[in-house]
């Protein structure tokens, strides 16, 4: 497994060299609220969504003294609007009122926050704070990990105790992020380009379907 590993970190190193989130974002609060606007919702849309949102509230004390009812007009078109709007400004007090206006860095302090669970934890310690082990387990990650065979399983919490056992941890965060542009650009879920895949060499669906 431990070679099997290797060459698929390569590889995709190899096919995506600038492992960067597609979010987009300035401060770490920012970061936060972006996330918290992709669940059930593409990257994309959320860029669309947050310019005006930024501008509508420019510093974490303008989130947290926001009125939630018009932080859900910004953020309708990201789907479960309420539970979003409520979650990013009570988030923005309690970042605020308990930890000095940052976000914090340790998963404990994450899981305090609303709307804040282990996937988006692990994706804030990763890229804020280079934290090694950092694995986010999204429905690219899940996916792609089982049909490569370094997983079994559709839970999240339990993909991510197999991969972190298996990936180096401090290439996590960078392998889950190539694991999403992957699954954007080759490995799509609905059609998979599995004969142009870089990582068909050591992947068991692959293997499997031959």
């Amino acid at each position: 497994m431990e070679e099997k590993v290797a060459g698929i970190i390569e590889a995709l190193k190899e096919a995506y060299p600038n492992p960067m989130c597609a979010l987009h974002y300035q401060q770490d609060y920012q970061l936060m609220i972006a996330v918290r606007l992709s669940a059930q919702c593409t990257d994309e849309r959320v860029n669309l969504v947050t310019p005006a949102l930024f501008e509508r509230f420019p510093t974490l004390d303008a989130f947290a003294e926001a009125d939630i009812a018009e932080v859900e007009e910004y953020v309708h078109s990201c789907g479960f609007y309420k539970h979003k709007a409520r979650d990013i400004v009570l988030a923005c007090r309690m970042l605020r009122d308990e930890y000095g206006g940052k976000v914090p860095g340790t998963m404990e302090a994450l899981l305090r926050l609303p709307g804040v669970g282990r996937k988006t934890a692990n994706l804030l310690l990763g890229d804020l704070y280079r934290v090694p082990g950092s694995v986010v387990c999204d429905t690219h990650c899940i996916r792609i990990s089982n049909l490569l065979g370094l997983a079994r399983g559709k839970e999240p919490e339990k993909v991510e105790r197999q991969l972190r056992d298996i990936l180096p941890p401090e290439e996590s965060s960078d392998f889950c992020h190539r694991i999403v542009l992957h699954g954007r650009a080759v490995c799509v879920a609905r059609k998979p380009q599995c004969a142009s895949c870089t990582l068909a060499p050591w992947c068991d669906h692959f293997h499997s379907a031959k």
